[in-house]
């Protein structure tokens, strides 16, 4: 179970990366159409950022519903 004081944090980090992520998804489909190839970070944070926000974003949600489950 997730203390109660990283609940906020957690959320706002998978938001922030969410955000970034897609944000280096769509760098990576604009150099692609200028037939060019996008740095290797970029890409890294596109494919490895989606998966992680949602991978927070679930393990949030699941502790929210134990949490109220317990009560």
């Amino acid at each position: 179970m997730i203390l109660r004081d990283f609940r906020r944090p957690l959320t706002i980090a998978a938001a922030v990366v969410a955000v970034l992520s897609l944000a280096a998804v769509a760098a990576v489909m604009a150099v692609a159409f200028a037939n060019g190839v996008a740095p290797v970070w970029v890409t890294s944070a596109a494919l490895y950022g989606l998966p992680l926000a949602f991978i927070l974003m679930a393990t949030l949600v699941v502790d929210s519903v134990r949490a109220r489950r317990r009560q």
